[in-house]
């Protein structure tokens, strides 16, 4: 009976280490057991000794044994073959196939076929391919003989196996720690971000004072986004992400040139601006500037506050380079600084002047000395912001140097495409200048307090945190993912990501939206008591106008995120102007026709219309670039099952907030139980008929935070 082939021994035919081989008459020479004695430690002294037998009858003096070491090797013809490079190995099911040759690629789905990664069966089952063959079972039993003689070679010594490779994060949990990391930054920033605007309205009231110092604190960050804000924000991201990935030097060269420019180009903006601070308080409130004490009091305060453009576009070009490094918390936990010098700013100057509701302060009594304080505090808290990016800078390995030779790195590609975007927020500025220009007239026309540009303002800011904290977050993770993907051509992941941005974000806006339209009221009368419970009432009012516009405002800025990845600066401007035009044309007819009390109302309810209208161009517009699909099926089924989920949620917190604020008390006290009741009821309703709905994206969350929380 022939022993069983024994595939893992001898892949080399060239016999045992010594160099030795059994005689002719033992079983080796069967070529399937050849090598089963190459550990015999016996060959290596006397191949006749082998057996004691033939030892005894074996005439040494007529036939001398030959010398060791001379035995010839084995006959060519009892040679295994020499193993082809990609022969098949019976030890491996699935073995990697020969790599393609040179051509079109046979693979399917057009695959590059040098980076496709094969995976044999063994490697999804236990990795068995790995293995070595096994060693030699009776090899224990001459371990006591291999002192003696001539010693084979010592087996190699065991070596502890390598560590597991570390498990690599799927593209969902880098996106979803990514995202948190930049939500909870964000949350702390609008936190604080709504206690400063606390107590900015405390100190100064919301009247014609407070819109004053409104528009001069609204002027820095327009003129910075119309001048390179829109680019840094947008452009900057692909080419920092482009310049990492092909520059020798990981884009560090590239960077130190970007902030250089953008340092010189600020330091230039900031002179002019401070020079025409009287044109452009007069361009920003004709009304305003009508009134002599209150355009010196705005002017002052726009003094002070102009200087914060240089530290803001310092902030974010050290931000984007770091978000093009993987390092996306710091530009989101930095402006929390900001925020607290200015609520201590603030908060000294109620302590020597008092509230508005208690000093009756108005653009004519307030002291030169507490327009000094406020002033310097905002300067101060934005240069805090800017300098405190430092260090994350030093933590990754980037050095600042200034650099001036612009010309020729790719920074002239990178001012063209800004092009188009500094005409995209030109084109949103004019609306918002057009809209402040309308609140301050309307503010002033009425006579009542809460009418005007700040409250706008407050509201916006309300009604824009769920925006920052979560789209702005999920889509800041996804957009150097996006851009790559973009960079290489493959629109489906591209289309596959805006889609996730789409729809995870989504799971919370509309929730909140709705939270919004039926708990405006009761939230602003919470937050902004201290100035009075009728302007804060009439806050509440122009929040609840905002509240459903947050939908297509979410929608929009993760659409154009997808144009920015393809370099596309051009399309977002156009659909820009048709935003901006919608929002302007919508605004003067509220002004027009509404009541001055109710203009602003109207303004808000406008600025939501714009952008519905806005995203039905911009969804057209990326879905053909995309080769004419945008996942818009699903996504928009997610949308509308979100929206019917939350309809009796929020008639049930309206009604809530309306029986407690109208019978129970109408001040601070009524409106935190309006609050904790309708949030309940609207939440409550709202997931137990997502859970009827079988919304996946909330079935997703809730198993996540469950596996948090370790349920």
């Amino acid at each position: 009976m022939k022993a069983p082939y024994d595939g893992d021994r001898g892949q080399d035919a060239g016999g045992d280490p010594a160099g030795q081989v059994p005689p002719s008459s033992q079983p080796a020479e069967d070529p399937y057991v050849q090598d089963a004695y190459n550990r015999d430690p016996y060959w290596a002294q006397d191949l006749s000794a082998q057996d004691p037998v033939t030892e005894a009858l074996y005439d040494r003096a007529s036939h001398p044994p030959p010398p060791p070491g001379t035995y010839p090797d084995a006959r060519e013809m009892y040679r295994q073959p020499p193993a082809q490079q990609y022969a098949p190995d019976p030890r491996v099911w699935a073995q990697t196939p020969p790599p393609e040759p040179a051509g079109p690629s046979r693979l399917p789905y057009g695959d590059d076929p040098h980076t496709t990664q094969y995976t044999g069966v063994d490697d999804l089952v236990s990795r068995a391919g790995d293995e070595g063959p096994s060693p030699d079972a009776f090899a224990h039993l001459y371990r006591d003989q291999q002192g003696t003689g001539q010693v084979l070679s010592p087996p190699e010594p065991e070596t502890a196996a390598p560590p597991p490779p570390a498990k690599k994060q799927s593209k969902a949990a880098g996106l979803l720690k990514s995202s948190a990391v930049m939500a909870a930054g964000t949350l702390v920033s609008r936190l604080t971000g709504f206690v400063r605007s606390l107590v900015i309205t405390a100190a100064l009231g919301a009247a014609l004072l407070g819109d004053s110092f409104t528009v001069a604190y609204t002027l820095p960050t327009m003129i910075y986004i119309l001048t390179v804000g829109g680019g840094l924000n947008s452009v900057f991201v692909p080419q920092l992400v482009r310049s990492m990935k092909n520059d020798d030097d990981g884009g560090e060269a590239y960077a130190n040139r970007l902030l250089t420019l953008v340092m010189v180009a600020l330091g230039a903006i900031v002179a002019l601006a401070v020079f025409g601070a009287p044109l452009l308080v007069h361009a920003m409130s004709p009304t305003i500037a009508g009134d002599p004490a209150a355009n010196n009091v705005a002017v002052t305060f726009a003094r002070y506050c102009l200087p914060t453009i240089f530290f803001m576009g310092v902030h974010v070009v050290m931000g984007q380079i770091l978000n093009a490094r993987g390092k996306f918390g710091a530009m989101m936990w930095t402006p929390v600084l900001n925020n607290i010098v200015m609520i201590t700013t603030f908060g000294l100057f109620i302590w020597v002047y008092g509230t508005a509701a208690d000093s009756s302060m108005t653009v004519r009594t307030i002291p030169p000395e507490g327009v000094r304080l406020l002033g310097i505090g905002t300067l101060l808290g934005l240069a805090v912001q800017a300098l405190a990016m430092m260090p994350y800078l030093r933590e990754t390995g980037f050095r600042f140097r200034p650099r001036f030779d612009w010309k020729g790195h790719g920074l002239g590609k990178t001012v063209k495409l800004a092009k188009w975007t500094v005409l995209f927020v030109l084109a949103n500025q004019a609306g918002v200048l057009v809209v402040t220009q309308l609140a301050t007239a309307a503010g002033k026309a009425s006579g009542e307090d809460g009418t005007g540009i700040l409250a706008y303002s407050n509201a916006q800011l309300i009604w824009g945190m769920p925006q920052a904290i979560i789209t702005v977050s999920v889509m800041a993770a996804l957009l150097p993912r996006i851009s790559r993907s973009a960079s290489d051509g493959d629109s489906g992941a591209v289309r596959d990501d805006i889609s996730q941005g789409l729809r995870n974000s989504a799971v919370a806006i509309v929730p909140i939206a709705f939270l919004f339209l039926a708990l405006g009221v009761p939230l602003s009368i919470l937050m902004f008591s201290s100035s009075g419970l009728d302007s804060a009432r009439s806050m509440g009012f122009i929040l609840m106008a905002f509240a459903l516009g947050l939908v297509p405002y979410s929608v929009q800025y993760v659409v154009l995120r997808g144009f920015y990845a393809y370099e596309d600066t051009r399309t977002p401007f156009y659909n820009t102007v048709i935003v901006a035009a919608v929002n302007a044309a919508a605004s003067a007819v509220a002004y027009l026709v509404l009541p001055s009390r109710w203009a602003v109302v109207g303004m808000a309810a406008a600025y939501g219309l714009a952008y519905a209208v806005g995203v039905g161009v911009a969804w057209r517009r990326l879905r053909n670039r995309l080769g004419g699909d945008l996942d818009g099926g699903r996504v928009l089924r997610t949308y509308a099952r979100l929206c019917l989920a939350c309809v009796p949620g929020a008639l049930g917190a309206g009604a809530v907030a309306y029986l407690v604020l109208n019978h129970v008390s109408g001040g601070a006290l009524g409106s935190v139980l309006a609050l904790v009741g309708g949030s309940v009821v609207l939440l409550g309703i709202f997931f137990v008929a997502a859970k009827k709905m079988r919304i996946e994206e909330l079935n997703a969350l809730v198993g996540m935070v469950r596996g948090r929380l370790g349920r």
